[in-house]
């Protein structure tokens, strides 16, 4: 676990030297691809959600590809179709560009509802059916994808099945001031991308997410999640709650944090640690909260004050 736990701390280093400031951020969307999870980042443009991504692929040696959602982009842009050729008199499979280990969707949410579903089997099965034919995703395979919150003109709102495919959802915020000095300060020279170092391969990534599978939960633990869960669903604020597949994600979650923490067992902390990122775009409001000035962020705080944690003995 040493080992591992010096990697993961590297990369977080690593990326820290572009996205400044931010390693609360960086911890997070590492935790998520460990835990064979995809992340969903809700932001204004420009305060680095592309250049966070791009960073990760480097220091993590993933192949990676991007694509600007717009409102003509298609189902097959994203996942690829089959073309005729002259010279082989057959027809050939072109991949799309989420045939890769880091796929960027770059506001996901100025598309089409018909190409947002596209990522669908991608995000769950890690394939992709073309013309009946299913083809494997490469591994290890994580969506980063972005969306601006500001401007709805022209913007489709992502259905709540496909929200629960996203393990996570974060927001960056604007950098401090001494952040944004040093960001300015670094990038009068050269773009910082070029200067990163790889830390990890594809094989070691692998490792670390069977590592992570294997990450000891003790019953207590699982109680303490379950109920944590079901709170979500008997809030009287609350319309929607999590569903199994959001249960699944916070006990994956959990078990990454905790190895990023170089342990092999689960702690309540662990759970705590990642319970917001998670429940956030899992939870759909009644109009009545919103009439009493009722946040998902203050509920949160409410259920992880009702579930008492157990003793770790």
């Amino acid at each position: 676990m040493d080992i591992y736990s010096e990697n993961t701390q590297q990369i977080i280093n690593e990326v820290g030297k572009v996205i400044i400031g931010k390693n609360h951020i960086i911890s997070k969307v590492l935790t998520a691809i460990l835990a064979k999870g995809h992340i969903l980042i809700e932001d204004i443009p420009g305060v680095g959600k592309t250049t966070l991504a791009l960073a990760f692929s480097r220091v993590m040696d993933l192949e990676h590809n991007r694509l600007q959602f717009t409102p003509d982009v298609l189902p097959t842009d994203v996942v690829g179709y089959h073309l005729l050729t002259k010279e082989e008199g057959d027809y050939q499979f072109k991949p799309g560009p989420v045939m890769c280990n880091l796929f960027l969707a770059d506001e996901i949410n100025r598309t089409s509802p018909k190409s947002q579903s596209a990522l669908l089997e991608v995000m769950e099965e890690g394939t992709v059916t073309v013309d009946g034919i299913t083809k494997e995703i490469p591994k290890p395979f994580t969506v980063i994808a972005t969306q601006n919150p500001i401007g709805s003109i022209g913007t489709q709102m992502l259905p709540e099945s496909q929200l629960d495919r996203f393990m996570i959802k974060l927001t960056m915020g604007y950098p401090d001031i001494r952040s944004e000095v040093n960001m300015l300060k670094g990038r009068q020279t050269a773009n910082p991308l070029s200067n990163l170092n790889k830390v990890i391969n594809q094989k070691e990534i692998l490792a670390m997410q069977a590592k992570v599978e294997q990450v000891f939960i003790h019953d207590s633990i699982y109680d303490y999640i379950v109920n944590l869960i079901l709170l979500t669903r008997k809030n009287p604020y609350i319309e929607l709650g999590l569903s199994p597949r959001g249960t699944i994600a916070l006990t994956n979650m959990a078990k990454a944090n905790a190895f990023i923490h170089n342990r092999d067992y689960l702690i309540p902390d662990d759970v705590k640690a990642v319970f917001r990122e998670v429940t956030t775009h899992r939870i759909l409001l009644k109009p009545k909260a919103r009439l009493n000035d009722i946040t998902i962020d203050r509920l949160i705080d409410t259920i992880l004050q009702q579930v008492q944690a157990p003793r770790v003995g």
